[in-house]
C-alpha cells in the first residue's frame, strides 16, 4: 500500500494518496469516506479502509466535496459493488452524473505545459486514470440543515467557485474542517507551500472561489485536512485568510 493513512483526530483519519487526499471517518465498524482519490487509487483506497478495521460494504456513505475525477474515482465502484449511497450538494449531483464537465480540459493544462512540474503531473495523472469519467449512475443530494446522520457527524458548508456545487465538510465537535479544493495547503503544480488557493486553471469560477474562503474563515477549527497536500494545524481562519491574501 503506498497511501499515507494517519489518524488526526479520534476516528478522524487523512489518507495522502496519489497527489490527492481523502479522509475516512469511523464510528465503531462504520464510517463515511469524504471522497475516493483517482481511479487508479482503487487499490490503495481499500487498503486504507482495511488498515483502520473497516469493511468496505460498513461504508455508511461516501460524502464528495466536488466531482472532479480525482475526488470521484472510486464513488461509483463503491455504490455499484456495496449499494453504498454517494452525496453530494444538490448542485453537483448533475457534475457527478456527467450531464457537464467543470474540470480543467487537457488542451488548458497542454497549454501550461512550459510551467514547472506541469509534464510529470500531467503524467501521473494520466498514469492514475485522470482523464477517464467514470460517472456516478445514482448520487443524491445529502439532506439540508446540520450535521448529517453519518459517523463523524459531517456538516456540509457550500463553497462554491473551484465547482458550482463544491462544499467542506465541518466537524464542529473535533474542530476538523474537511475542505477539498476550496483551500488547499499544496499541489505539485505550486511552488506555495500553506494555505492557498489551487493555481487558477482549476477553477470553474475564480471570483467566487475566493469569495468562499471567507465562508471556510467562519467555521471553527484548529484542524484541516485539504484535498491537496498535508493538513493544516492552526485556526482554520487564520489559513482561509492567508490564502485570500496570497489570491489577490
Amino acid at each position: 500500500m503506498s497511501a499515507d493513512v494517519r489518524q488526526v483526530a479520534d476516528g478522524t483519519y487523512l489518507v495522502h494518496g496519489g497527489h490527492t487526499n481523502w479522509i475516512i471517518l469511523t464510528d465503531g465498524d462504520a464510517a463515511t469516506l469524504v471522497d475516493t482519490g483517482y481511479p487508479g487509487d482503487r487499490r490503495d483506497l481499500l487498503a486504507s479502509l482495511a488498515a483502520v478495521g473497516i469493511a468496505p460494504e460498513a461504508v455508511a456513505a461516501v460524502l464528495i466535496t466536488h466531482a472532479h475525477n480525482d475526488h470521484l474515482g472510486s464513488a461509483e465502484y463503491l455504490r455499484a459493488a456495496h449499494g453504498t449511497p454517494v452525496l453530494l450538494h444538490e448542485a453537483e449531483v448533475p457534475h457527478a452524473r456527467r450531464d457537464f464537465l467543470q474540470q480543467v480540459s487537457v488542451a488548458a493544462v497542454l497549454r501550461n505545459a512550459w510551467r514547472p512540474g506541469v509534464l510529470p503531473w500531467m503524467a501521473h495523472v494520466l498514469r492514475a486514470g485522470g482523464t477517464e469519467q467514470h460517472p456516478v449512475t445514482a448520487p443524491a443530494p445529502f439532506p439540508a440543515g446540520g450535521a448529517l446522520d453519518l459517523p463523524g457527524r459531517p456538516v456540509p458548508v457550500h463553497t462554491p467557485g473551484h465547482t458550482d456545487g463544491h462544499c467542506v465538510y465541518h466537524l464542529p465537535d473535533a474542530g476538523v474542517v474537511v475542505s477539498g479544493d476550496a483551500l488547499v495547503s499544496g499541489h505539485a503544480l505550486s511552488r506555495t507551500e500553506g494555505p492557498q488557493l489551487l493555481p487558477d486553471l482549476f477553477h470553474h469560477d475564480r471570483p467566487r472561489a475566493i469569495a468562499s474562503l471567507d465562508v471556510v474563515a467562519g467555521l471553527e477549527g484548529d484542524l484541516l485536512l485539504p484535498g491537496h497536500g498535508p493538513l493544516h494545524r492552526g485556526p482554520v481562519r487564520d489559513a482561509a485568510e492567508l490564502a485570500r491574501e496570497r489570491a489577490v
